[in-house]
């Protein structure tokens, strides 16, 4: 499993990394992470947010694979990791390639699907634009986003993003800043030097990689060459510019479905809609519980007060009948016979100490059961109706909207990209010429004397 442990610290694979890697844990040019040896990790702290509430009954939990522990057969997942960190991989069969999402973009989409049920996939793009990858870069074709949100499959180009930069000498750099997700940087770099040699493309001196964190690779063009259309064959003839193509195949209820970015929110929200039942639940009867014991605690320090004439029968009475026990098991079942304590109060009274007698004790013991009663009647007002529950929902991701929420890393282009070979050819001023033998000629008006 190290290597998937990984994927989860390189902020190059995950647009949210769910591991805080320390040490050497691979780069975009391809580098293996160094041996398990040698690195340190932890969870991140949005990685804590799939496993809170985790034993609070939320999910079901399984034996492992050798029946010796259990293990959860689903983590309680309290951010959409699914959409906001896609999903990459090939079974028999059948594939999954899911694109990264922004967080805040996808918290903002469920809380609008949630108060517009009937809202078109349109509607939700005006709020989660599209994919946004780790690596930034340009999406061209909203057309292709579209499809892959409505039907759950589709096709998009993904361009680097690079700018022209004019030096004073009269030679221009093609900066390369962001490049495509999943792109190997050092085989990019390695192939736009191919091209260059091999005159394929033709007006490059030189490819430098200054590259550390961030991307920074500057391409030197010659002086008389025109960069834009460097650029154009760039694009064309290598992973500058790359297709990626969204298949949302889920497992549904055990059975694989490709399904469209509304159905994925709503069976996310639906989820997260029993987990927060199963939760309230669990706390619900946990204070329920308490508060019996607290409420049998409250009654022996009223037997052991004095009464308003200042007598102690009903105390002596009580002392006698602790002191006369053979042993705390009978003392609980005398409790349990005389006062008709609970087995669970007679337990928690015998296991009381005399420091727990003093009145400073009884007035945290009233204060501890009215909030007790509190709890209980907000359990009881989430668990009346789903709205309810929605709403708990809905509070709880905008809170982490707000703590691990970010800007947009990847753009998105409404320009249609196709590049003609028009583009790839240069323009220039030319000088045609005909001979009297007939023969045609065309040379650059530098060169026509």
């Amino acid at each position: 499993i190290y290597m998937t442990m990984v994927r989860l610290a390189q902020p190059f694979s995950m647009r949210y990394t769910l591991v805080d890697g320390h040490g050497n844990f691979g780069s975009m040019d391809g580098d293996d992470p160094a041996a398990m040896r040698y690195t340190e990790s932890r969870m991140s702290k949005l990685a804590l947010e799939m496993t809170r509430d985790l034993y609070s009954k939320t999910v079901d939990f399984v034996p492992n694979y050798d029946g010796s522990l259990e293990e959860p057969s689903v983590l309680p997942s309290r951010f959409p990791n699914l959409l906001v960190n896609g999903s990459d991989g090939i079974a028999v069969g059948m594939a999954t390639k899911m694109p990264p999402h922004n967080l805040t973009e996808v918290i903002d989409g469920i809380k609008y699907v949630a108060e517009n049920p009937e809202c078109s996939v349109e509607d939700l793009m005006n709020i989660i634009k599209g994919p946004d990858f780790p690596t930034g870069g340009i999406i061209y074709g909203l057309g292709g986003i579209r499809d892959a949100y409505t039907t759950g499959r589709g096709t998009f180009k993904v361009r680097g993003r690079a700018e022209i930069k004019e030096e004073a000498n009269g030679k221009s750099k093609i900066i390369i800043s962001e490049i495509p997700y999943q792109v190997n940087k050092s085989a990019l770099v390695a192939k736009i030097g191919e091209l260059a040699r091999e005159k394929v493309i033709d007006g490059i001196t030189s490819i430098k990689d200054f590259s550390k964190t961030d991307v920074n690779i500057e391409i030197e063009c010659k002086r008389d060459t025109v960069p834009q259309v460097i650029l154009n064959q760039l694009y064309k003839n290598t992973q500058l510019e790359s297709s990626y193509g969204v298949i949302n195949l889920c497992i549904v209820d055990g059975a694989p479905k490709v399904l469209g970015l509304k159905e994925l929110i709503n069976h996310y929200t639906n989820y997260q809609i029993e987990i927060v039942e199963r939760r309230t639940k669990f706390l619900k009867e946990k204070d329920e519980a308490r508060k019996h014991i607290v409420e049998g605690l409250l009654r022996v320090h009223e037997i052991l007060k004095k009464d308003e004439f200042g007598g102690t029968e009903k105390r002596d009475e009580f002392i006698e009948l602790a002191t006369s026990s053979a042993n705390p098991n009978e003392f609980a079942q005398k409790l349990q016979e005389k006062y008709d304590f609970s087995e669970v109060q007679a337990k928690a009274i015998v296991a009381m100490t005399l420091g727990r007698l003093t009145g400073l004790e009884t007035q945290k013991l009233e204060d501890e059961q009215s909030q007790l009663e509190a709890n209980i009647a907000n359990y009881n007002y989430i668990l009346e109706s789903r709205e309810h529950l929605l709403e708990v929902v809905l509070k709880e991701l905008e809170e982490i909207k707000e703590r691990f929420g970010d800007k947009r890393k990847t753009s998105i282009s409404t320009q249609v990209l196709s590049i003609d070979d028009e583009d790839l050819i240069p323009e220039d001023d030319l000088v045609i010429t005909l001979s009297e033998n007939g023969y045609i000629k065309r040379m650059s008006t530098s060169e026509f004397r």
